[in-house]
């Protein structure tokens, strides 16, 4: 299978999770009309599918290395599948809830599968590659997601829009079975019993190097959640703009995200991902000095716009260059070293932004900070990364 093969299948299934958070954001007022509640509560549903898809990785993650990657995939659709068909049948926002946390579980053995899929089938450099050509693919979901929210609410009502995700799950699992397992080369299974695979966890957490390059993924991640949970505010409160410019810039940012992308995939081919990765997060960094610098001096638009852009636009480079280097250690345990990954940067990501929107989310001045905050715990970090992950594979430690 070529990595473009390898690479569209793949980003096809990690773009459920992004179609599952954004699609339904355009039906938020229908929603609350419908359950009779403020607008602010259905939110809540929002809140407990990001969170469930961090931690339920925890748990995913194991068992794929221990049950198969094909047996955890097509366990967490077929719960996707009902799941989203529950919700589509909720009457009330409780219901809705439950059936959203659910949804969340099913969700994230689908998104912990897939990083340790690609460190089955390569490594190092490759991995950097083809970890990059999936993010390319999947920036179609998250751009897409809510347009094909507000057109389903054209055809229906809110409910059709977890109709068609149901189906979207259902097709994902039967094209999955058809291209992409039959054609994955074979990996050994971890032969750890059920009831000792936590220990695991032990192993990825005790290695430093691995601990630094997740370190690395939680702050710029978070850095990025804080500008989306924010960006409402920063465009359309704070400057005032209409709903079509910010959507507009919004777009930007993951255009510029997919330029940096591409440029960074022929990259590898001279440099290591490592030395990339260090030089993307000063780069973002330095990006967002200039942002915090534009806001105290109560600068204009254009400028907090191109900082803002320029900054997470660097997030298409860090993510693959990052993910491939904190995998790298545990070919045997990709699953585990994936979901501990995914499960920190959800989780502390998500309670970073929760407190930066309950302490400061009417001034854009902390905003900023905080993001500045987030990147230079990154750089902190970056910096002292080994100059090659290769060379430091020798010390990794046993897998069980």
């Amino acid at each position: 299978m070529s990595h473009f093969q390898l690479a569209l299948l793949l980003g096809m299934t990690v773009a459920l999770g992004p179609l599952a958070l954004d699609a339904y954001l355009p039906a938020f007022p229908r929603i609350a009309s419908d359950f009779d509640i403020p607008h602010a509560d259905v939110g809540l549903t929002l809140s407990v599918y990001v969170a469930t898809l961090g931690l339920a990785q925890l748990v995913g993650g194991p068992l794929s290395d221990r049950y198969g990657r094909r047996n955890v995939l097509f366990f967490g659709l077929a719960v996707f599948v009902i799941a989203s068909l529950m919700v589509a049948l909720s009457a009330t926002l409780g219901n809705m809830i439950v059936w959203r946390i659910v949804q969340g579980f099913g969700g994230a053995f689908v998104a912990v599968s897939v990083p340790a899929i690609v460190r089955d089938q390569v490594g190092g450099q490759e991995a950097a590659r083809l970890f990059g050509l999936i993010g390319l693919i999947m920036f179609i979901a998250p751009a897409a997601a809510p347009a094909l929210g507000a057109g389903m609410l054209a055809l229906g009502d809110w409910h059709l829009i977890y109709v068609f995700l149901a189906g979207y799950a259902f097709v994902l699992a039967v094209i999955l079975q058809m291209a992409l397992f039959p054609r994955l080369s074979p990996r050994p299974r971890a032969t750890t019993p059920v009831r000792t695979l936590v220990t695991n966890y032990l192993l990825v957490l005790r290695h430093g190097t691995t601990m630094r390059f997740i370190g690395i993924q939680v702050m710029c991640f978070s850095g990025m959640m804080l500008f989306i949970t924010h960006s409402s505010f920063i465009y359309q409160e704070w400057f005032g703009l209409s709903n079509s410019m910010f959507s507009l810039l919004f777009a930007a940012n993951i255009a510029l995200m997919a330029v940096l992308n591409l440029i960074n995939r022929p990259l590898l081919r001279f440099f290591q991902s490592v030395v990339l990765l260090r030089v993307q997060v000063i780069a973002q960094f330095a990006m967002l000095v200039g942002l915090v610098v534009v806001v105290m001096l109560d600068g204009p638009l254009w400028a907090t716009v191109a900082f803002i852009i320029a900054a997470i636009g660097w997030q298409g480079g860090i993510v693959p260059n990052n993910m491939a280097n904190a995998l790298e250690f545990f070919p045997h345990l990709g699953g585990t070293a994936a979901a501990l990954l995914g499960a920190s940067q959800f989780t502390l990501a998500g309670i970073i932004s929760a407190v930066s929107a309950a302490f400061w989310g009417e001034s854009l001045l902390p905003i900023a900070v905080s993001m500045l905050a987030c990147s230079a715990g990154a750089v902190l970090l970056s910096l002292g990364a080994p100059a090659a992950v290769a060379r430091e594979k020798a010390a990794a430690p046993a897998q069980a």
